[in-house]
């Protein structure tokens, strides 16, 4: 199976520059609290304090605890924002700090430099819920108060496009803005999407990937029923055990990662340095079951497959695969299927790790902080452990790291996501040349 290539183009050609990353996870804010907090194998999960959780299916969380929003943004910008889009606008900033590209400053504004031509810089924040905090608060305002009580904010914090308008309107930001939603592949779709933007010409740079904040009541009401999430809240640091024995359901994080990506040639004209390449992106749809992934992960091969093709890059290329690995009991072995049927015998040695396992699923933004975790792999040459895997699941035949963080000089990684709906998508990352 290949993906389309123009005529004449070449892979070089269509590499894109990841020149910065930016993070909000449990670990806290910044890209360095969530490399330093997963490579020592730190959890994050704990029995949910946002609000009283007695009565819950699931009643754990990995939580974002201590955050001050006024500590990174200003108090008119904090007012305007759902946590999802704070989340969103603060880990964009230091991935445009990281690269170079916005003057110093933390106010209302905080504009590109000098020379970079703000027409042709976009935005693409993807997420799964967007504002749901704001719609639940706003909800329970007017049933207690009548209408006149919804504060008027509510119109521009509860839509899901407005984490990538806000990161807009505060860089001057004027190329194309808007959102991916495909649940819990928003983040990866979003990177993917952005990836054809500077393909196609549309932009010099985007700013992608996904921000979400879905410790809520509602949300956890909802996954809950649907039997998605771990029910183990008297043991909630051992809860989310991705390809693990025993593993009932994802356990909920919140947090955002987005990366800066640059065509090479803008990136060169300008003296900045690459982290990585971003070189292919595959997506498909099982076409299959509202929440259940196809057993056999036919739709996952087929987006493996896909981003390999366009990338061109052979399986044997590959050292190390950020999985989604939710610690479901149906994902984690139709996704250890798909990457048997795609690498064969070379899946017994891919390093995987799941994110998941440390922080939670953050749903929406999964796919953005899971790829900038794949650039930190490449640029640090380590892979950080997949936690909780006492008892590897005989269904999940897969190389996961364990333990400790494993060394390995890597030339290429993917990032994959899967979501509810039958969505996937699938990035490939290289090492700078």
């Amino acid at each position: 199976m290949a993906a389309h290539v123009e005529r004449g183009s070449s892979r070089r050609d269509r590499d894109v520059a990841v020149t910065g990353i930016g993070a909000v996870t449990p670990y806290g804010v910044g890209v360095e609290a969530f490399w330093n907090g997963w490579c020592a194998s730190r959890q994050t999960a704990g029995r949910v304090t946002k609000f009283d959780p007695t009565g819950y299916p699931c009643q754990i969380a990995c939580e974002i605890s201590d955050f001050d929003p006024q500590a990174h943004l200003p108090r008119k910008v904090v007012r305007q924002l759902d946590p999802f889009a704070q989340y969103g606008l603060i880990a964009a900033h230091e991935a445009l700090a990281q690269a170079g590209l916005v003057v110093e400053g933390d106010g209302v504004r905080v504009p590109l430099v000098e020379g970079v031509d703000p027409t042709r810089v976009g935005v693409l924040c993807a997420s799964g819920i967007g504002g749901i905090n704001e719609m639940t608060d706003q909800y329970e305002r007017q049933l207690a108060d009548g209408p006149s009580k919804v504060r008027p904010f509510m119109a521009i914090a509860l839509p899901l496009n407005m984490a990538g308008g806000q990161i807009a309107i505060r860089h001057g930001l004027q190329a194309q803005s808007w959102s991916v939603v495909s649940a819990c592949a928003s983040g990866t779709d979003g990177i993917g999407a952005a990836l054809d933007m500077l393909r196609a010409g549309r932009a010099d740079v985007v700013v992608a990937g996904g921000a979400e904040a879905a410790v809520n009541p509602l949300s956890l009401a909802g996954f809950g029923a649907a039997g998605a999430m771990s029910k183990r809240n008297d043991d909630p640091a051992t809860a989310s055990r991705p390809f693990a024995v025993g593993r009932d359901g994802f356990v909920a994080g919140e947090g955002a990662g987005m990366l800066v990506l640059e065509t090479l040639e803008h990136a060169r004209a300008r003296g900045a340095e690459p982290l990585a390449l971003l070189s292919g992106y595959g997506a498909s749809n099982d076409a299959h079951h509202p929440t259940s992934p196809h057993p056999e992960g036919d739709g996952a091969s087929r987006a493996l497959e896909l981003c390999l093709a366009d990338a061109e890059l052979s399986p044997g290329d590959i050292g190390h695969v950020n999985a989604h690995g939710t610690s479901t009991p149906t994902n984690d072995p139709s996704e250890a299927a798909a990457l048997r049927r795609v690498f064969g015998d070379h899946a017994d040695d891919l390093a995987l790790s799941s994110t998941k396992s440390a922080i939670g699923h953050l749903l929406g933004a999964a796919g953005g902080v899971e790829a900038v975790a794949t650039v930190r792999a490449l640029t640090d040459g380590l892979i950080p452990p997949t936690l909780n895997l006492d008892e590897q699941d005989p269904d999940c035949p897969v190389d996961v790291v364990t333990g400790a963080p494993r060394r390995r000089e890597l030339r290429a990684a993917l990032s994959e996501s899967f979501g509810f709906g039958g969505h996937n998508g699938v990035l490939a990352f290289r090492a700078r040349s």
